[in-house]
């Protein structure tokens, strides 16, 4: 297996496209206020809330899955797009 494999694709293309992503995400994460400096803090308190809430945190764990499945599912069918893309090599 080489490099192209295990990447999906060239280095440099991989390396732009998790750039963009990445770029995207954070900027997504910013609008809920997550910083880099309190994402731990942030995740301590997700599961904080989860574990008090018990069963009735089902309901708030599905909004978020919902609110995650906004951002998760079009940049899956990006990257299913992107890699379905008819190459140029003959």
């Amino acid at each position: 297996m080489n490099v192209r494999d295990f990447l999906g694709g060239s280095p440099l293309g991989v390396i732009l496209r998790l750039a963009i992503l990445s770029v995207f995400a954070g900027v997504l994460l910013s609008v809920f206020g997550i910083t880099p400096r309190n994402f731990f803090y942030v995740l301590d308190q997700f599961a904080r809330h989860v574990y008090d809430l018990g069963f009735g945190a089902v309901t708030w764990l599905f909004e978020y899955m919902v609110l995650g499945a906004m951002l998760v599912v079009p940049l899956w069918l990006i990257a299913r797009l992107l890699k379905a893309r008819p190459s140029n090599e003959s």
